[in-house]
């Protein structure tokens, strides 16, 4: 692949030459279509794009779970030149058409079940809904006069006419884009509860895929499970457009991944690379390996030299299988990972890497493969597409802002000025709002999030992240988040019920049992991060799409 290949002609040679392929097959039905048929959808869509209007720049929505549907509107909107808007099948409806109308989106693509809760009424600048599940006109704008729904039944007649040898691999060729056009438009959850739309230019993505083609995380012939929700920048890049453009057959889990459901799938399409975020390794570690080490006759019998080390390789052996056996490594984004599920994987030399990455870069900023990541980093800088700085007077020693600049940085928040202003600075350093430091190879250590930050009493700086993750690894904490109180520490608990009921623990006990393991806590943490008292809380926390927890509105 040359470097001078623009992002649409990446994909053109990459459909042409991987022509005969397979390149998506559906997991629930088991339905795989060729480069060659995915070419063809892609050449009907941008056909049906023409007949009924649709402009270069214009905002195509699309709302759904992932499938080889979703990826085809995806694929065809950016080649053809369009803006595609994808929005997270977990918005609810009056989120999501608050999306549509400030994205300006003229289409929309939605499931049908999605759909059954939107009004249509309430989005007056869309002329067209379609659905994707059959591809059925689903509403029409009065004004729009049926015109969308004729040229859909026209569309077969017409794709004939157009290509009267039959649709063949010479027909494939993509339009240049300039590369500040705007090819997605990704409207970010955020944990402050404002969806901003962050504009990727054809240069963001083209940054995102030349690195994952020259890094071979993708390749010819390559196997892909793509779980994590397309709609979101990760899972986008890395289990879809870095994919497709190397021909990789992407095997699309349209579910919701519960372990169970995820496991089996690995297992059958054993894939070559596994994008993944924390949540699901620290859910196997906290639910299967934890158990297992920490009995005492086992931590006995690894205080043995040389058995711990066959033991590890037996855990080793058994995770390498249970993710499918053939990956070269497991990316885990999205998320911090918990320290200590990270160093115990890094001691039994189970072969992941920890990435970091934002919607506002597409998302990689920072990556190092496996054989050479270094515990507790987040990889290093992304050579030749991105710098970073922190904004500290020591860097190496002292956390500070994490800064970030070059070619994945987006254009920046669509329609609102304030908020690109308050991020990007005037020489293009993009300030992430994540705290940390970084060593002389520009390898990236995270602390946690500026905003989070909680100055203590004697001047010290407490990253609650750091505190929770060593308390959710406690017995029966399912997860929690460390505030301020009156200047002093409260840990916020949402209760691990199914640990409880294995051990027979009642509702009436949690509280004292929690009085012990806040003394465990507080042995593991520096002086000034003591938390002062574990305060329960019923139910799960709510959380954005992403499955972050919506800190704010917890800190009060």
């Amino acid at each position: 692949m040359s470097t001078s290949e623009t992002l649409t002609e990446i994909y053109a040679r990459s459909f042409r030459d991987n022509w005969t392929l397979p390149a998506l097959t559906d997991y629930s039905t088991d339905k795989t279509d060729t480069y060659a048929q995915m070419a063809k959808g892609i050449a009907r869509m941008h056909l049906m794009y023409e007949m009924t209007g649709v402009k270069k720049g214009d905002k195509i929505a699309l709302i759904g779970k992932n499938s080889p549907g979703w990826i085809t509107v995806f694929m065809a909107t950016i080649t053809y030149g369009a803006t595609i808007v994808p929005v997270l099948q977990d918005f609810n409806p009056v989120d999501a058409q608050h999306i549509i109308n400030h994205s300006e989106s003229i289409l929309l693509f939605v499931d049908n079940n999605i759909w059954e809760s939107f009004e249509f009424e309430k989005m007056p600048k869309v002329k067209g809904v379609i659905s994707l599940t059959d591809g059925k006109i689903l509403a029409e704008h009065p004004l729009n006069e049926r015109k969308i729904e004729r040229e859909l039944k026209n569309l077969t007649r017409k794709f004939k006419k157009r290509y009267k040898k039959g649709f063949s691999s010479d027909d494939v060729n993509y339009p240049i884009m300039n590369d500040d056009d705007i090819a997605v438009l990704n409207y970010t959850s955020g944990t402050t509860g404002f969806s901003k739309g962050v504009m990727l230019t054809y240069r963001n993505l083209w940054g995102n895929v030349t690195f994952g083609i020259h890094s071979r995380l993708h390749f010819q012939g390559s196997r892909c499970l793509s779980f994590l929700p397309l709609a979101h920048a990760y899972g986008c890049a890395f289990d879809m457009l870095v994919p497709l453009a190397t021909g990789t057959h992407i095997t699309v889990f349209g579910k919701i991944p519960s372990p169970n459901l995820l496991l089996k799938a690995l297992s059958q399409v054993r894939p070559n690379l596994v994008i993944c975020v924390p949540l699901i390794l620290e859910k196997i570690y906290r639910k299967q390996i934890l158990p297992m080490i920490t009995k005492k006759a086992m931590r006995w019998v690894l205080a043995i030299p040389g058995i711990d080390k066959a033991f590890y390789s037996i855990i080793r052996r058994k995770l390498v299988e249970a993710f499918g056996g053939e990956f070269e490594e497991i990316i885990v984004g999205g998320a911090p990972l918990n320290p200590e599920v990270e160093e115990f994987l890094s001691r039994i030399k189970f072969p992941f890497t920890v990435g970091y990455g934002m919607t506002e870069c597409g998302p990689l900023i920072s990556y190092t493969p496996w054989r050479q990541f270094i515990v507790g980093s987040s990889g290093r800088t992304l050579p030749g597409l991105m710098l970073s700085k922190i904004e500290s007077p020591d860097p190496e020693n002292i956390p500070g802002e994490i800064c970030v600049r070059g070619v994945n940085v987006m254009k920046g928040y669509y329609k609102n000025p304030e908020a690109t202003a308050a991020v990007l600075d005037e020489e293009g350093w993009l300030h992430t709002g994540d705290m940390g430091t970084r060593s002389e190879d520009a390898t990236i250590f995270i602390k946690g999030r500026y905003k989070t930050m909680i100055l203590s009493s004697n001047g010290q700086n407490i990253y609650p992240e750091e505190i929770e993750a060593k308390l959710n690894n406690m017995p029966f904490v399912s997860e929690s988040l460390v505030v301020e109180r009156n200047k002093r520490l409260v840990a916020l608990v949402y209760p691990d019920y199914e640990m409880m009921d294995q051990y027979g623990l009642t509702l009436e006990e949690l509280p004292k049992e929690m009085d012990n393991i806040l003394v465990e806590l507080n042995k593991l943490v520096a002086p000034y991060e003591k938390v002062d008292r574990i305060q329960l809380i019923a139910n799960e926390f709510e959380k954005t799409p992403k499955r972050s927890i919506k800190r704010y509105l917890y800190n009060a």
